[in-house]
């Protein structure tokens, strides 16, 4: 066993295993959400495109999640990462008000994306996805994205409003048919 796996107590190896974890909230808008400001990305003086990105959080039985957090982080357009956070209302959304994605300095060349992470009640470990934008060209070389099989795809895929083309929409689905690829940190 190794070192990082065991415990010595009075000179005898006792093995660590790991205990239950705790649900997450519903508890946000005690603390973690109340400062409304983190749901705008980048300041005036923030170079690019302002976007409006509305998330919407759906359980598996088609549902609004209305007390999650999610929080989001992507590179502006000089590279910069911003990060926003904002919990869900009765209706499931959250909208974020930042910029359109832009290169991260990693040297690594990805189609524009913002990461998220979503904590909410019943879940044990929060959950990790991508938004990717639809029309953008660098979609076929992503290399995240690559490593998704094609057909599923598509749930990291944000739309642009026809109405009002600087919002972008994103549907997050917990689970089901339409459930959203999840990346395993």
């Amino acid at each position: 066993m190794s070192a990082e796996n065991t415990l010595t107590h009075m000179s005898e190896e006792v093995p660590l295993i790991a205990t239950a974890s705790q649900t997450v909230g519903p508890f946000f808008s005690f603390g973690l959400t109340t400062n409304t400001a983190l749901g705008r990305l980048g300041g005036p003086n923030t170079r690019g495109e302002r976007i409006r990105l509305e998330i919407r959080l759906i359980d598996g039985a088609g549902a609004p999640v209305p007390d999650a957090m999610v929080e989001i982080w992507h590179a502006d357009e000089a590279g910069v990462f911003l990060f926003g956070r904002l919990e869900t209302d009765p209706a499931g959304l959250c909208a974020f008000e930042t910029i359109y994605p832009g290169q991260a300095t990693t040297g690594a060349r990805e189609a524009a994306h913002v990461n998220l992470c979503i904590f909410m009640r019943g879940l044990l470990r929060h959950l990790y996805t991508r938004v990717y934008f639809s029309g953008d060209p660098a979609l076929e070389s992503d290399a995240v994205l690559a490593a998704v099989p094609p057909d599923r795809r598509g749930t990291l895929i944000a739309r642009r409003d026809e109405a009002v083309p600087s919002t972008w929409t994103f549907e997050i689905h917990l689970q089901g048919d339409r459930e959203t690829v999840y990346f395993d940190l």
